[in-house]
């Protein structure tokens, strides 16, 4: 049993495991180490970490958003997260939570994701193969997220910024998605106030799997909200849009 502020390292194997981490201050470090789905999954079905690889857990009110009680400062890195029928790597009230250098593939829904976080930092991992966002930072007005210097392809969404206020994305990899970076505001929003730096995002002309809007033939990056971000020196493709506005799920999108 992990202790606050320990430091576990874990070398070599594949591990059939789901891992929830509550306590401040563990850092999880992999070394040529898989992580796939447990034989028999969690059941419990009260638990926001439903199915995932590692699962940063604070005390947060799923109705309100609000986090009576943050995980502060937990880190994982060097793992390979494979297979999860949720999320590789998921954080819900975390606080400087470090996700570095990890390999997320074909997990169900998101590669790494965090949700009423702040502070989280997503660097140099890979993500590939999700059902929804490869890299995804969500219902967190105070995020303040980096994500920086990853590689996300044959995602949906390559990087999906949701109801989440500041934060900077730079010097990413997003190519052979659906989308590259988007940015969407609905209830309760809003989303924005990120800088958009240097990144690589093209080839994204997957066609998107028919959900609750049109088939569309993809895009780098686009928004729901209209300066969302301020973008230097990202190298985009211009894809081909529709001849009318498009929506995913209710939400107008801008190409930009």
């Amino acid at each position: 049993m992990a202790k606050p502020g320990d430091t576990i390292r874990v070398i070599g194997g594949v591990h059939h495991e789901s891992v929830v981490i509550s306590k401040n201050g563990v850092a999880l470090q992999g070394h040529d180490t898989s992580l796939k789905p447990p034989a028999n999954p969690p059941t419990d079905t009260s638990s926001p970490c439903e199915v995932s690889g590692f699962c940063v857990l604070g005390e947060v009110n799923s109705h309100t958003g609000e986090a009576s009680r943050y995980v502060k400062n937990v880190s994982i890195s060097g793992f390979t997260i494979r297979n999860f029928p949720n999320y590789g790597i998921v954080a819900f009230g975390a606080q400087n939570a470090e996700f570095v250098t990890n390999r997320a593939y074909n997990n169900g829904e998101y590669g790494i994701t965090a949700f009423f976080s702040k502070g989280t930092q997503i660097l140099a991992n890979l993500t590939s193969g999700s059902d929804d966002a490869g890299i995804y930072v969500g219902d967190s007005p105070h995020a303040n997220a980096t994500i920086a210097s990853n590689n996300t392809y044959g995602n949906f969404w390559g990087v999906l910024v949701r109801n989440a206020l500041h934060g900077r994305i730079t010097g990413n990899e997003a190519h052979n998605n659906c989308v590259g970076i988007f940015f969407v505001a609905d209830a309760p929003g809003p989303a924005g106030e990120f800088d958009v730096l240097g990144n690589t995002v093209n080839k994204n002309t997957r066609a998107c799997p028919a959900r609750e809007a049109p088939r569309s033939r993809g895009s780098a990056l686009a928004s729901s909200v209209p300066g969302a971000w301020r973008s230097v020196g990202t190298t985009s493709s211009r894809m081909s849009r529709p001849d009318t506005p498009s929506s995913r799920a209710g939400w107008p999108w801008f190409e930009v």
